[in-house]
């Protein structure tokens, strides 16, 4: 941050900042709406649910301390664009454009991924909401997911459908190609040392070029990380808290 040295992020390592939603005091919020830029100001007011206000603000600003951690940027500073399907990136400054983030917020926690010239996608979701998991699989999941979720026992089946769930998002939100990517088209298997990705030909990628960790963060929230590394190697994830502009 701005005063400090910057944080040193090699390729191949991800640092995944998580803020507590409630450990957020009010006194800090009128600080993170100075952090917002004019259009983030204005998405911000339109939001009419208290609750996704709050997670849109915070998340903002965790996004912007967050990339300052890594550059002699203050964090009103970082401007970013979109690509063709929706997905932000770091226009400005120019020399940090580099930096790749992913951004997720649930109720209760907010979670930002930050890495190097690669791919980063993170979900986070709050599993103690009600969900059928049977119902619902069919619509986001493919085959060989919804048949696992059927499997399942009742008692653990929704912590399994979250699984698939989670690691879902992450894949689609590094790819930064929204729902153009056919749901249907790639699936994990869950069995092994670390989730795998498969994929049909309607969604051509390479399963080796892809890694991909969950995490339990707290016990109602369930995280996945998915990272393309322009090296052959595992990469290094790392998981940090904080409570952005938050001292003592």
């Amino acid at each position: 941050m701005p005063g400090e040295a910057a944080l040193r992020l090699e390729s191949g390592e991800v640092e995944v900042w998580l803020t507590a939603m409630p450990a957020v005091g009010e006194a800090l919020r009128p600080r993170y709406a100075q952090l917002l830029s004019a259009p983030e100001r204005a998405r911000w007011q339109r939001f009419l649910v208290e609750g996704a206000r709050d997670q849109y603000l915070i998340g903002r600003a965790l996004l912007r301390t967050t990339l300052s951690r890594y550059a002699d940027a203050p964090e009103e500073a970082w401007v970013f664009a979109m690509n063709e399907y929706g997905c932000p990136f770091v226009a400005e400054p120019a020399g940090q454009r580099d930096l790749r983030f992913n951004l997720s917020h649930t109720d209760g926690l907010v979670a930002c991924a930050v890495t190097r010239r690669g791919e980063v996608g993170v979900d986070v979701e709050n599993t103690a909401r009600e969900v059928d998991p049977l119902a619902l699989a069919p619509t986001v999941f493919a085959a060989e997911e919804i048949a696992d979720v059927a499997a399942t026992s009742p008692e653990q089946r929704l912590q399994r459908f979250f699984s698939y769930w989670t690691l879902k998002e992450s894949y689609i939100k590094a790819r930064g190609m929204g729902l153009s990517l056919p749901l249907d088209g790639f699936w994990f298997e869950l069995d092994g040392a670390a989730p795998r990705i498969r994929f049909s030909p309607s969604c051509p990628d390479r399963s080796e070029r892809w890694h991909f960790e969950q995490h339990r963060p707290t016990p109602s929230h369930k995280l996945a990380i998915a990272v393309a590394t322009p090296r052959a190697v595992p990469p290094t994830i790392r998981l940090r808290w904080v409570v952005p502009l938050a001292t003592g």
